[in-house]
């Protein structure tokens, strides 16, 4: 199987799945979102793999989210890049094998959200943790308000949200926004052993199991359409989220004031 943005292998009933775009700490534009759906549906159908890790290339990120320095610009350019979220999305949870986060270093705004939808986090102690939404203009609504006050309760996940703060693996781990934690240079035998310990449970116990634990969350399924049709007009029509993707690129603070219909400095 040939990707452009992925590495994918299968062995000894494992698939691994990596961004490979470490230039761009793993942020992943149009084509990663279409062959991140491909592969997991790829691992779905594949009678051998019976678990799945998703990571990232390099020692700096997991995943940084959507590449603002490639942007979507239409309206219909957006609608398909969210269809194929919903598409990815599925493929995470829908596929019946468990799922496992291995992160190293950055896992930021659709990172994390990616991070959320998996069954299970292992992170080394180079993890950092957040959301980015309110600071380019927009909300995580491509299921990480919707699925985040479920890992983290309600409170937590509204200061993740709206304060858009950076948080160490330790404290992802207090917030059980990770399973465990271990150092960089262990990380890839921590993930190893769960993967061994995942192959040695019954398939269809670990398929119906997934199903289980995922019935109530499913529920939120179309409060996330609602919300990636709104980020999709938000982002096309909002002048909002255009001062935060060019506050980014171009290396400044944001200027909400003038959407506030106030005067004077920022603060802070």
């Amino acid at each position: 199987m040939q990707f452009e943005d992925l590495l994918y292998e299968v062995a000894g009933g494992r698939a691994t799945i990596t961004i490979n775009r470490p230039e761009r700490l793993n942020a992943f534009r149009v084509q990663t979102v279409e062959e991140l759906a491909i592969a997991f549906e790829a691992a779905a159908d594949d009678e051998t793999v019976g678990v799945i890790v998703i990571t990232g290339a390099g020692e700096k990120a997991f995943c940084v989210g959507g590449d603002v320095q490639d942007p979507t610009r239409t309206a219909a350019q957006k609608r398909h890049l969210h269809h194929l979220h919903d598409r990815l999305a599925l493929g995470i949870r829908n596929n019946g094998k468990p799922v496992i986060a291995r992160v190293r270093g950055y896992c930021i705004g659709g990172g994390n959200e990616i991070n959320v939808m998996c069954d299970l986090t292992i992170s080394g102690e180079s993890g950092r943790f957040g959301q980015a939404g309110p600071k380019i203009g927009a909300a995580p609504l491509w299921w990480g308000c919707q699925l985040l006050p479920a890992v983290v309760g309600e409170k937590k996940a509204r200061e993740i949200l709206y304060l858009t703060r950076q948080y160490s693996a330790q404290e992802a781990l207090a917030m059980g926004l990770v399973n465990t934690v271990v150092p960089d240079d262990q990380l890839d035998a921590e993930v190893d052993a769960w993967c061994t310990q995942i192959l040695q449970r019954s398939p269809i116990g670990l398929r119906m199991a997934k199903i289980a634990m995922n019935a109530s969350t499913d529920l939120l399924y179309g409060a996330v359409q609602h919300g990636i049709e709104m980020v999709a007009l938000n982002h096309v029509y909002g002048d909002e989220p255009k001062e935060g993707i060019a506050s980014f690129q171009e290396k400044r603070k944001p200027d909400w004031r003038k959407f506030r219909g106030g005067e004077g400095p920022e603060p802070g």
